[in-house]
């Protein structure tokens, strides 16, 4: 049995008083007063240190003589992995419905009360079944846009019953008419300003929907090139002495993250996308969090690779803060803006 001192060193302690999801699988601990064995992020209330003993397995805890713990479930899964497994099996019967599923049919196929289930599906994925299915509809949209025989093609293609439904939800969905989208942009209208900030050159567009660019480089003109490549048939409109006040704004978001960013957002993703995106504008300035725990955190913990495509599909910078995504390590891995930039922007966020 180890010391009280010793206890409290091992960095296992940590996850245990955190009762960290992510030390799940890699070990339990034991309670000798109890003889129970429990999982590292159990609800059951905190064990005196001294009474703890660590096991890299429930077999060896086993072994040594401690029963499994009932509220937890060590050799089973957590009650968070059954919740994440069923909002991922809700996830697929939305993605698969004709129409956007009511509530209550939902959550009955999962087997949960609608209460319950909304808590857990926002909880998990942190958009509501509706958004979400929105957002996967709207994904499947701007798939078929581009490659679609018409504009009516793509709306059927996409899960429309009715053009009429789609035309009422096309200006959330694309920040500008479906036609325009279509023709990479034509006859929409963006505005946007490049300014300078300690992080080099940094441009600012905005649709008639919100900000959809923030980009972060050392030539000003590759930054607006590569926004007339996103939207080649836009009407650009630069040299805009009002919307200079919002890169300015956005500028003193970067050199002083404590006075935080506000602003609408013309977030163009997928479905997947989206609640990654979401999981990222809840990562609060000066912490960080690994790309397997985003994966978590939206109900998908296999999906650490594809977190890391939508974190490197993003256009927003700051706005949408990738930078705070590194390894499970807490190495600085690749930044859409350069890993340096990643790096300042933390140490800016910590500093504040």
């Amino acid at each position: 049995m180890m010391t009280k001192t010793e206890t409290e060193r091992d960095p296992r302690w940590q996850g245990v008083l955190a009762r960290d999801l992510a030390c799940d699988g890699a070990f339990v601990y034991a309670v000798r007063t109890s003889g129970v064995y429990c999982r590292p992020s159990c609800p059951s209330r905190k064990a005196k240190p001294q009474n703890v003993s660590f096991f890299d397995t429930p077999d060896q805890a086993e072994a040594a003589g401690f029963r499994a713990c009932l509220r937890c479930n060590p050799r089973g899964q957590s009650s968070a992995q059954a919740n994440a497994a069923i909002v991922a099996e809700a996830c697929r019967i939305i993605e698969r419905a004709e129409e956007v599923p009511r509530l209550d049919d939902l959550a009955g196929k999962v087997g949960m009360s609608p209460h319950h289930f909304h808590r857990q599906f926002k909880a998990i994925t942190g958009l509501t079944p509706r958004a979400y299915a929105a957002a996967h509809r709207a994904g499947r949209l701007r798939a078929e846009l581009p490659e679609a025989a018409s504009v009516t093609d793509a709306i059927y293609a996409a899960g429309f019953n009715a053009s009429s439904r789609f035309y009422e939800q096309s200006p959330q969905m694309l920040g500008m008419a479906p036609s325009a989208y279509r023709q990479g942009g034509r006859d929409a209208d963006i505005r946007f300003a490049v300014g300078q900030c300690s992080l080099g050159a940094i441009l600012v567009a905005q649709s008639g929907r919100g900000i959809c660019a923030i980009s972060l480089g050392d030539d000003p003109d590759a930054l607006v090139r590569a926004l007339q490549d996103r939207f080649p048939q836009a009407r650009l409109t630069g040299d805009d002495a009002d919307f200079a006040a919002l890169v300015a704004q956005v500028v003193g978001f970067v050199e002083a993250p404590g006075i935080g960013l506000d602003l609408p957002l013309d977030i163009r993703g997928t479905a997947f996308q989206t609640r990654v995106w979401q999981a990222l504008r809840d990562i609060p300035p000066g912490r960080t969090a690994s790309y397997a725990e985003i994966a978590r955190r939206i109900g998908a913990p296999r999906a650490t690779r594809a977190v890391a495509g939508a974190c490197a599909a993003n256009h927003i910078a700051v706005a949408i803060p990738c930078h705070r995504v590194v390894r499970t390590d807490g190495g600085l891995s690749g930044y859409r803006w350069g890993v340096p930039r990643k790096r300042a922007l933390l140490e800016k966020e910590a500093q504040a």
